[in-house]
């Protein structure tokens, strides 16, 4: 399937998914981080002509990756009469947050809360407008090795780009004429102050991991396997302590 049929048939599945919901969702609702993944969910999300919020959450961002989640939210807007652009700056709340944990003060632990208050906020902004938060995964992040924090980048409604590999999310940036910056951009959480891209803490380029996924001949299939088990825990459903 090439893109452009991809693109069609996401947006399709969007649009069958809300027809389908006993309460029809009225909006989409996306948080766009500046990145690649997000920049083809949020353009998809606005192509199916449903009322799409796009959202900025900056926390103590680095400029370069605050401006690229402005640049392609802007974009959006000048581009399709059906979206509306938040920028809700965080930074205030998660100052308040890191005060109030004193010194319980993980910094692997403040990553992981900072996509909950985007999670947070995410629904809040879905809650206020019957809408459903949209999901920025890819095949490699969901199924592959985990990367994602759970009920934060994870706790989403709907999951568009989860079968496509990262290599076919740039395709799809491409064919929607996305903004070259963010698709030569190297890819980011923006989890974390010292602006560390996914990469660096995989340890792994994303066309590494994805040929591992699929050859277990890969020299690098060992190393996926180690990520990939230490992040499994998220990708099962939670532990229930049940009662015969």
């Amino acid at each position: 399937m090439n893109a452009s049929k991809r693109i069609d048939f996401i947006k399709d599945w969007i649009i069958d998914y809300v027809q389908s919901m006993p309460k029809k969702a009225s909006t989409l609702v996306v948080g766009v981080s500046g990145g690649i993944d997000s920049a083809v969910v949020s353009t998809i999300s606005s192509m199916t002509g449903l009322k799409t919020f796009v959202l900025s959450m900056p926390i103590k961002q680095i400029k370069t990756q605050d401006d690229l989640s402005k640049l392609h939210c802007k974009w959006l807007v000048s581009n399709f009469k059906n979206v509306s652009y938040l920028n809700v700056d965080l930074d205030n709340v998660f100052s308040s947050f890191e005060n109030a944990l004193g010194k319980n003060n993980s910094e692997h632990a403040f990553a992981n809360s900072r996509a909950r208050l985007r999670m947070a906020t995410l629904y809040q902004v879905a809650g206020s407008h019957n809408g459903i938060v949209v999901g920025t995964g890819n095949k490699v992040e969901d199924f592959g090795v985990g990367f994602y924090t759970k009920y934060g980048d994870g706790g989403v409604d709907i999951s568009p780009i989860a079968d496509c590999t990262k290599s076919q999310v740039w395709e799809m940036g491409e064919f929607l004429e996305i903004d070259h910056k963010i698709v030569s951009a190297p890819p980011t959480d923006g989890l974390w102050v010292d602006g560390r891209n996914d990469e660096e803490q995989l340890g792994m380029t994303y066309k590494e991991l994805e040929e591992a996924m699929e050859n277990p001949e890969s020299i690098n299939y060992n190393k996926y396997l180690k990520i990939r088990e230490n992040n499994l825990h998220k990708m099962k459903e939670i532990p229930v302590c049940k009662f015969d």
